[in-house]
């Protein structure tokens, strides 16, 4: 399809990708020369732009390709790392984000220095910085490159070998994200995310429908009844010990690995740092939510939809979207897809390149400049640092190619080095007033060592799930917090200072959309399970009832929220 058809895909990808980029300059340019201008889009975000940016931060061409390519392979049990996600970004909603926001914090590190001192924040930035340096950045340009490639031949495309073609597609997709990151900050990011998030949207409900056609001989409707009568149960979520995602998993380690992320990871919460008031970010991280309930449809059903479109017979269950794509996309729309597919890879490396630029300047270059720095000189120094991460990036991440199965493994469970320690000290720090710092430093330094030695030292020896493992270390920093904050507490209890820069008046209808976000979260896993689809005899009594409960408790709790907004307003 690509190579007969090149020339007009790589035009309509062009025409695609410059419009995205002329939007992005018309709404930052002149914008971008303070400190809140750059880092923090001047404090001025709004949740559409919000939610779009978190969309396409999240989902790049790692979770196309690996989502699909697990619902192809085993069932829908791994879609527990996009949909309860959910249930993250309602906490970032409720309880983490006004606290951010009250304090006008503009990365996490800088919470950390508040609550505890500098140690603790340069201790935080160093495991960040190694994190997005050494691995995040290189593998979503690797991953994403390889996504690219396998979609479209580039080396067939471009008549070179698969080396020089990494090469090529990894610099490409990186000068591209570069670009919006070094001149426009987080405002240009945002902006971009949020139309190619768009784009990510027509393509995530355009590739199911016509996959389905395909699946029905030309028949919407008959390819519906193929995929909920045939093999039903790849519709399972409901994991087993031997799927990729076991159930239990979701309320232990999967739980405290989505907070993380969604809570306390400066490259995604930074964009809602830069809300223009707690009601428009509460908004748009709820919004997000809503947008991961429907990954299932727009990035795991297409690969239910290969296995019934060409068995279990392909090489790899990576291959199963690419084949589904290659098979179902008119050509007229190659263009358009290519060029959502790069603003997906793009955008989560243009983001991970802006956040370390942002911790850079802001808790090691103004902290060591003792706050004599101007708002020019960590703009300068913020471009700077960005062109030496991007070019460094550049180098590691087509050496993935050399040792991709040992580097691969130390990828997938890398973020384990600092994701639970954060989570803990986040949350310890938020709700106790006299935990001291020396806590917190004992959980950065206990978790380095003890995750090292489960994962590389005894791992065949402990075969407990690895996300078991988060819950288990997380139950026991928070412990080691606790007793200490009880046998050496803080001679003086922390106190929260207010330094609001923006309206923090909560959105009214949170709680509710927050309450409805929950019960879809329930509603999903209900209708991919052996009471509903997965049971080969249409969805039960037991999930009709269930369904229904959950909507009269909607709906009862939604009129008491307009019963009690209608007496509290002014007459």
């Amino acid at each position: 399809m690509i190579k007969d058809n090149l020339l007009i895909t790589l035009v309509s990808c062009i025409f695609f990708m410059g419009l995205v980029a002329w939007i992005s300059w018309r709404k930052t340019r002149g914008s971008v020369d303070s400190k809140d201008g750059y880092f923090l889009a001047g404090r001025g975000l709004s949740s559409v732009f919000i939610a779009g940016s978190l969309l396409l931060t999240n989902l790049s061409a790692e979770q196309l390709i690996g989502l699909n390519g697990s619902a192809y392979g085993y069932n829908l049990s791994s879609m527990a790392w996009e949909v309860t996600a959910a249930v993250a970004t309602i906490a970032m909603a409720l309880i983490f984000l006004p606290r951010y926001l009250a304090g006008a914090f503009t990365t996490l590190p800088e919470f950390l220095n508040d609550r505890f001192d500098a140690d603790v924040r340069r201790m935080s930035v160093i495991l960040f910085m190694l994190g997005y340096g050494l691995v995040t950045i290189p593998s979503v340009l690797y991953s994403g490159s390889i996504a690219v490639m396998q979609l479209f031949s580039v080396p067939e495309m471009l008549g070179i070998g698969y080396f020089p073609a990494l090469v090529t597609t990894v610099v490409a997709i990186g000068l591209i994200g570069s670009v919006y990151a070094i001149f426009g900050g987080l405002k240009a990011v945002a902006v971009s995310d949020t139309i190619n998030g768009i784009g990510l949207l027509i393509i995530g409900i355009l590739v199911p429908v016509l996959g389905l056609i395909a699946l029905g001989d030309g028949s919407f409707g008959d390819g519906i009844t193929k995929l909920v009568n045939d093999h039903p149960s790849k519709l399972n979520a409901i994991g087993n010990a031997d799927d990729p995602t076991p159930f239990g998993t979701l309320f232990t380690g999967m739980l405290f690995a989505n907070l993380f992320y969604w809570c306390t990871n400066q490259y995604v919460i930074q964009r809602t740092l830069g809300a223009a008031s707690l009601a428009e970010g509460q908004k748009g991280v709820l919004f997000s939510g809503f947008f991961k309930v429907l990954v299932p449809f727009m990035m795991m059903i297409p690969g239910v939809i290969a296995f019934h479109l060409y068995g279990p017979g392909l090489g790899s269950i990576d291959q199963a979207y690419p084949r589904l794509i290659r098979d179902v996309m008119p050509v007229y729309l190659a263009g358009f897809f290519l060029a959502v597919l790069l603003g997906a890879v793009f955008s989560s490396f243009n983001s991970l390149l802006n956040s370390a630029a942002t911790l850079f300047c802001l808790d090691v270059y103004g902290p060591w400049r003792k706050g004599k720095a101007s708002d020019q000189d960590l703009v300068r120094i913020a471009k700077i640092a960005s062109v030496v991460i991007a070019l460094f990036s550049f180098v590691v991440a087509p050496l993935l190619y050399f040792a991709e199965q040992g580097l691969w493994q130390i990828i997938r469970i890398f973020t384990g080095f600092y994701n639970i320690p954060t989570v803990v000290i986040v949350i310890v720090g938020l709700f106790t007033r006299r935990v001291p710092a020396l806590g917190a430093k004992i959980v950065i330094i206990f978790h380095v060592i003890a995750y090292g030695l489960l994962r590389f030292v005894f791992d065949e020896a402990i075969t407990l799930h690895f996300l078991h493992q988060y819950a288990i270390l997380f139950a026991v920093e928070v412990a080691i917090m606790l007793v200490l904050g009880y046998r050496r507490p803080r001679e003086t209890a922390w106190k929260f200072t207010p330094n609001a820069k923006v309206d923090l008046t909560p959105w009214r209808f949170a709680k509710p959309l927050a309450a409805t976000l929950f019960s879809c979260v329930v509603v999903l896993y209900l209708l991919f399970s052996n009471i509903g689809l997965a049971s080969g005899d249409g969805l039960s009594s037991l999930f009709y009832t269930l369904l229904l409960s959950l909507i009269l408790a909607n709906i009862i709790y939604w009129a008491w929220v307009a019963k009690s907004l209608g007496r509290a307003a002014p007459i």
